[in-house]
């Protein structure tokens, strides 16, 4: 039988609809994607990069009140509006992230939620 808890913290951006921050069902954690929208203004990081950091530090969050960490992502799914940063993400990527890396995805899309210019949500697999 599968448990399924709500994880929610206020260290991220409140839901900006209908979903919860991350469930976690048995030793997995799904995380919803993150955006680049400091918790406590709720105003988005106006850079690609600071939106970059402030999704990573984000997510983290969310890991940390699932008691995991960003450690146990195994799949990372990273949504851009402009292929060109791709690079940017690799790069700041390494200060949240050590090899083994996660597996990961990085798709170009039309357009994300409050403007923003990256997206990223995830799967973690909680230690026993």
């Amino acid at each position: 039988m599968s448990f399924k808890k709500v994880i929610q913290t206020s260290d991220a951006p409140a839901a900006i609809g209908v979903y919860s921050q991350a469930v976690c069902v048995n030793k997995t954690v799904y995380l919803s994607g993150q955006i680049g929208l400091d918790p406590n203004t709720m105003q988005m990081e106006e850079s690609i990069e600071a939106q970059i950091h402030r999704v990573f530090q984000n997510l983290r969050a969310v890991a940390d009140a699932a008691d995991s960490s960003l450690n146990d992502v195994v799949k990372l799914n990273v949504y851009v509006t402009d292929m060109n940063n791709f690079t940017k993400v690799n790069e700041i990527m390494t200060s949240y992230f050590h090899q083994p890396y996660p597996a990961r995805a990085v798709v170009g899309v039309a357009a994300l939620p409050r403007g923003a210019l990256v997206e990223m949500d995830g799967i973690l697999c909680l230690q026993d």
